[in-house]
Order: structure tokens, then sequence, then C-alpha cells
């Protein structure tokens, strides 16, 4: 699983997710730390961020016994990508139909 697409916008739809990937943006954390901010259990955490990780939105590196988990730049810059294309596609649409003669302007 890939951060392309709208794969990246689905991870995110779960709101523990969402949180999770909201914390990791402000700085690296571990499981413990993030179970520490949120209502969730640390195995709980650690699935979420199994799931985000796979998709590509996270990578993690071991400090001694634990993982501290982090934002990954290319997962999140593919998103974007997806994103940027996705908007300029929409505003593409608006622009014609903005531009186009309106039936009414018809004589």
């Amino acid at each position: 699983m890939s951060a392309n697409g709208d794969g990246g916008l689905g991870l995110l739809g779960d709101p523990t997710r969402r949180a999770i990937f909201e914390l990791l943006a402000r700085g690296p954390r571990s499981v413990q730390e993030l179970a520490d901010e949120l209502p969730i259990s640390r195995p709980a955490v650690s699935q979420h961020l199994r799931v985000l990780r796979d998709g590509g939105l996270v990578v993690s590196h071991a400090e001694g016994t634990r993982r501290i988990y982090r934002i990954d730049p290319e997962g999140v810059g593919a998103l974007r990508a997806w994103l940027d294309g996705v908007w300029s596609d929409a505003l593409t649409t608006f622009h014609k139909i903005a531009e186009s003669p309106s039936e009414q302007e018809t004589p």
C-alpha cells in the first residue's frame, strides 16, 4: 500500500489514526508517548501506527528498546501531489464552466 492516490486519505479517515498523524506532525514520538496523549491503549496505538506505516505515511527507527515514529515526508508528498492534482482538475473544470457561454445568453 502507498500514500499515492486516495489511499492515503483513506488511512486518515479514521479519527484515531488522524489524531496520531497530527501528533506526529508536531514531532517524533514513541508508542508510549502517543498512548499517553490518546484515550486508547498502547497495543491499539501500535495497530494504528502499523496501518500508517504500511500506507507510507509514517516511518520508525529504533532508539534502544523503543521505536520512534515520525511523519514520512515522501509519503506525505505523494499524498499532497495527488490532492494538488485533484484540486487542479477541479479548478480547470470550474474555469471552463465559468468561461462557457450561458444558455440564457443565447438569442
